[in-house]
């Protein structure tokens, strides 16, 4: 069965936009897991223009199900996987100024760093999972480097499911049987929403997890956010 982890860095950066604390982003986290969410994940950024360090610490108290921390694997981000000691520990190579995830990991050419990183980190008792492309070289590099996981970036397949679903899905399904096969979990995120998540189940059933933020906040602006949550977990059943 696939996990639905709710990301819920747009509902810090709406808070943030106002100062304050309305909407309260720990009475949303556990209200996300009250409405059906088998997981939060955040990202806390170094400029803290959504999730602050102090909100990490804070949602560590009250967060039931799976806690999924991603970040760029720096000093500051080691630190607050050793302190909070989530679930999972998803790396990206996001450099700090970027606005949003937008290409996976290199595996090959950042062996090195990857390993002596995830070695750390599961020596914390955290599972690990790395930002990847679908292709076929990088999952190999991600099976090298000794994480547990790899998440796929899904821009790409959400850009062409729109005009061909197949073709969409084709690097995809390789990479994630490829990853499969070498005993890697296989993640999911970015840009997967309601027209495109039921089709991606459907061609990798093994998924074990996706992470949705975007498209899930925005459809909760019409349909509510308990209703949101419920629509998201029936495509993906």
């Amino acid at each position: 069965m696939t996990k639905l982890s709710v990301n819920i860095n747009k509902i810090a950066t709406i808070r943030n936009a106002r100062g304050g604390n309305n909407p309260n982003l720990i009475k949303v986290a556990m209200d996300c897991e009250a409405f059906g969410a088998e997981g939060i994940t955040i990202h806390p950024r170094p400029d803290e223009r959504h999730i602050t360090t102090k909100d990490v610490y804070d949602l560590k108290e009250v967060v039931q199900t799976e806690f999924n921390i991603e970040g760029y694997p720096d000093e500051r981000f080691l630190k607050i996987i050793k302190d909070i000691r989530p679930e999972q520990a998803t790396l990206v190579p996001d450099p700090p100024h970027v606005l949003t995830s937008n290409a996976g990991w290199d595996t090959l050419k950042n062996e090195s760093i990857l390993k002596e990183v995830i070695q750390e980190i599961k020596s914390m008792g955290v599972r690990t999972s790395i930002f990847v492309d679908p292709q076929i070289s990088m999952i190999e590099g991600a099976f090298h480097v000794g994480t547990d996981r790899i998440e796929l970036y899904t821009e790409m397949y959400a850009t062409q499911h729109q005009v061909d679903p197949e073709t969409a899905i084709d690097a995809y399904k390789k990479a994630a049987e490829k990853a499969h096969e070498l005993g890697l979990g296989v993640n999911a995120g970015h840009d997967l929403d309601l027209n495109n998540l039921a089709f991606f189940k459907k061609e990798i059933p093994f998924t074990k997890e996706v992470s949705i933020g975007h498209a899930l906040i925005c459809d909760s602006l019409y349909y509510g956010l308990e209703n949101t949550i419920q629509l998201y977990l029936r495509a993906l059943r």
